[in-house]
């Protein structure tokens, strides 16, 4: 294995008034989508996506140890009767509705929450952790990509950290039921080797904690 590497993670938060976020009562939106939850203890679960647009945080191999492979910058500004009547034509696939992005937490409110929940689905969210996020999630992801003193989310169902080859494993002080390590695939799409057997040698460290995520989806071709 080669040395490890510092990468010096993120403090930077980008304020949400220098993100191009809608005005209140709309919501950006990347994309609606039916498929297979790819990673996690939550992998090969039919899901719906609904991908929310806007990130406020810009990761990169010198910040984060990987570039972001995530499109979240193109967006639809819709109502919630719109979403709502998108999602309504998914809902006999699954129950299970994902809000992922760029950082969902930016526009997530409780009563938009709230009115999802009244709808029938389950509510599954992946986050960075920089917002603290209202109560009434089914399942939360937690993957940070930032400095541990940024985290505001102190709880999840599940942690999982995006490292690249050289890379520490992780110390999380957030409480969850399962901890993954996941090799950052690179933005074309591809997974290095280094990077894979750099992950599966961190698990072998700590095999009682952690545990190797893979992001299916990518390697089988779907979305």
């Amino acid at each position: 294995m080669s040395a490890n590497r510092s990468v010096r993670l993120a403090h930077n938060i980008i304020d949400r008034p220098k993100l191009d976020l809608p005005a209140a009562g709309q919501f950006a939106i990347n994309e609606i989508f039916c498929s297979l939850q790819g990673e996690g203890a939550q992998a090969g679960r039919a899901m719906v996506f609904l991908r929310f647009s806007q990130c406020n945080l810009r990761c990169s191999v010198s910040n984060s140890g990987f570039d972001c492979d995530t499109d979240f910058s193109g967006k639809r500004v819709m109502t919630q009767s719109q979403i709502f009547s998108e999602l309504s034509a998914m809902k006999l696939q699954t129950d299970w509705l994902l809000l992922t992005g760029g950082e969902p937490a930016l526009q997530v409110t409780p009563d938009f929450l709230g009115a999802l929940k009244n709808a029938g689905w389950k509510i599954a969210i992946e986050t960075n952790g920089t917002i603290r996020l209202p109560e009434g999630f089914d399942w939360i992801t937690l993957s940070p990509k930032s400095a541990e003193h940024t985290i505001r989310q102190r709880h999840a169902d599940e942690v999982k950290y995006v490292l690249s080859e050289g890379m520490s494993l992780p110390r999380p002080s957030i409480a969850a039921k399962h901890y993954f390590v996941s090799p950052a695939f690179q933005p074309d799409g591809t997974l290095r080797r280094e990077d894979l057997e750099w992950c599966i040698n961190l698990v072998k460290q700590a095999p009682d904690k952690w545990r190797l995520s893979i992001q299916l989806h990518k390697l089988i071709g779907i979305r």
